[in-house]
Order: C-alpha cells, then structure tokens, then sequence
C-alpha cells in the first residue's frame, strides 16, 4: 500500500494568495458581493479609485463598497499554520507601522510604553493571557455627543477619563461594554458609536475604523475621535 502524498504549500497558493499583490493574504477580507477575498490593505486601497471587484469586475456597492467587506479570521488562523514564521513577520510589521505613526507626539516611545488600557479597566482579559499586550496601540478620544432633543441625554454623560489606548484589533462591541461599565449603564441600554458623523458597526475593529473612516476623510491628528450617544432607532 503506497503512503498517502504529502501536500505541499505551494499546493494550495490559489487559495492562499491575494489576486492583487499576488502574496500570501494578510488580514483576508471577503467581499460580500462575490465571495472573491483579497488582503485587507489591498482591497481597501482598491475602492479607493473603483466600486468593482478587481478580480471579477462585478459592481460591489454604488456608492461606498467598503460596507461589503467582511474579515475571514478563520481562513487568516489557517494560512498562519500553513506559512511557518508569516504571522510573526506581519505582527513585526504592524507593530513598525504604528511606531512610524509618531507616537512622541503624544508622550510616548512606542506601542510597548506604558498606557492605559481597555482590558484593565474592565477586566477584558479573558483568557488571552499576554495576546492584546502585544498588539499594535491606537490612541482613542471617546467624546459624548450632546443633542437636548436625544431621549436619554440626561443618563449617558461624558467620561472623566476620555483619552484611552487599546488594541487595534479591539471592536466597536468592546467600546460599547467599557462605555457602559465606566458610565454605569443599564445593561439593556444601546449606545451609538460614531466616527466622523457615520454610525460604526459592533464588528469594525480600530484598524479599520482608523484606515476607512478616519484616515480617508483627510484626519491624521491623533487621537483619533470616537463620539457615542444614544442608540437612535431608525425603524
């Protein structure tokens, strides 16, 4: 009986690799429209100039195609096991990119200096151990959007405390929860997160915050600046 072929990398490169710079996918972001997936940088970078899928050419959305994007983090953790030393080279250069992103200007040395941090304040470690210590840093300034005419202006208030740095991988979902523990919310209540006037998603993580809403807008001052209110229902 003859042993079962060994695969090898380069068996699976059509899966593996971005259409656009040709190498291995870095952040894999599917687009919704077609299920064709790209690196996150190059797909966004993309729909800077087009509205269409590069690969396929098919229309994603008319006006803002980057709402049809959708991080694969399950096909990110298998191209991590089949590329040995790829998540440690990325990581290194994340961590270079956000240092290059003048961290002096607000008193610090780098990602690593000391800071504070969402998953201290609210106990978010979980079981991840040491993970978010080594992520790249973002600095974040959370301000109450204040309208008289908003039903519950008189509960959700202003932070004492409204410069924080997290995560970059950290979600609109997790600045939901640290909002509402830090202004002793009730549990039911729904905040709104915004960024330069548009509502952002509970999935949208930092990083793409800062590189689809807040860069691309013309802002490069840091902190970038959240705004939260409360959750308006449209329906």
């Amino acid at each position: 009986m003859t042993s079962p072929r060994k695969h090898l990398v380069k068996d699976f490169n059509h899966f593996i690799t971005c259409y656009v710079c040709k190498g291995y996918l870095i952040k894999p972001t599917t687009v919704t429209e077609c299920l064709h997936t790209f690196c996150r940088s190059c797909i966004i970078q993309h729909f800077e100039d087009s509205n269409d899928c590069p690969k396929c050419g098919i229309q994603v959305h008319e006006t803002n195609p980057r709402e049809m994007l959708r991080l694969d983090n399950t096909l990110e953790e298998i191209i991590f096991k089949l590329v040995p030393g790829l998540r440690e080279k990325e990581q290194q250069q994340e961590i270079e990119f956000w240092r290059s992103r003048k961290w002096k200007e607000n008193g610090e040395d780098g990602p690593r200096s000391k800071r504070s941090r969402l998953d201290d304040d609210d106990g978010g470690g979980g079981g991840d151990g040491d993970y978010h210590r080594s992520d790249p840093q973002i600095a974040i300034c959370l301000d109450c959007l204040r309208n008289s005419s908003l039903v519950g202006e008189n509960v959700v208030k202003g932070l004492m405390k409204k410069f924080i740095r997290c995560s970059t991988r950290v979600t609109v979902g997790t600045i939901k929860k640290f909002l509402s523990l830090k202004l002793k919310l009730p549990s039911s209540y729904e905040l709104d997160v915004l960024c330069n006037g548009e509502i952002m998603g509970k999935d949208h993580t930092m990083e793409f915050i800062y590189m689809t809403r807040w860069r691309l807008r013309g802002e490069t001052a840091y902190p970038m600046v959240l705004e939260y209110r409360p959750r308006i229902d449209f329906g």
